[in-house]
């Protein structure tokens, strides 16, 4: 049923983002993320499909996110990398989730046309544990830099955290201290409030906070 289902998952986010940047008009405009199964990754009418819905809701490609995991480009690599490569042509943002705890592919991440790199939170909870945790955060944020990507920490869950990673100028963030999960409707209050997160000591000004919708 993954298929189907994460059909329905992508055709859901895409007509409930366009409502809302019409709800709550900004610049840039709101995007959303939905992550992609390894089943619908190989399925070969996923990019028919996508651009139908794109069609359909009428969204700018650019704000569609799609998350996939190392495992998934490195199972089948070729047909990966062209499957990446006709996605970023419709514009699309492509996002690897919980980078460093799949393959061991950094010799080949120069050739996906990835535009976000997100931080596994097994290393983002346990900075505070030892430095080795906190190096490899700034190693990939370093990595991220190097290759013009975005880099995302997920797993964030209080201000030590917040205020280590802006001092490592990660530049997005993602989890529990911005917000639990939550429903449509909580979701557009949240959005009124139009929260900002400032981190005054840091080198950064502002850490940015990326959101993200979860649908049961």
């Amino acid at each position: 049923m993954i298929v189907p289902i994460g059909q329905w998952v992508l055709e859901e986010a895409c007509r409930q983002i366009r409502e809302w940047q019409v709800q709550y008009p900004q610049c840039p405009p709101l995007q959303i993320s939905v992550n992609l199964s390894s089943k619908q990754f190989v399925n070969s009418d996923l990019i028919d499909q996508i651009r139908k819905v794109i069609a359909e809701t009428g969204i700018d490609p650019y704000c569609l996110k799609l998350e996939i995991t190392e495992s998934m480009v490195m199972e089948n690599f070729d047909s990966a990398i062209e499957m990446l490569k006709q996605l970023r042509k419709i514009g699309i943002e492509l996002s690897i989730d919980d980078f460093g705890t799949g393959y061991s592919s950094l010799s080949y991440l120069h050739r996906f046309p990835i535009s976000t790199l997100k931080i596994d939170r097994s290393f983002v909870g346990c900075m505070n544990d030892n430095s080795e945790n906190a190096e490899i955060v700034r190693t990939i944020v370093m990595l991220a830099r190097s290759l013009k990507m975005n880099v995302v920490a997920e797993g964030v869950e209080n201000k030590e955290q917040l205020s280590q990673l802006a001092a490592l100028e990660c530049e997005y963030g993602q989890g529990y201290y911005f917000s639990r999960p939550l429903d449509v409707k909580s979701a557009a209050k949240l959005l009124e409030e139009h929260q900002t997160y400032t981190i005054p000591f840091s080198s950064v000004s502002n850490l940015i906070e990326e959101g993200s919708v979860m649908a049961a």
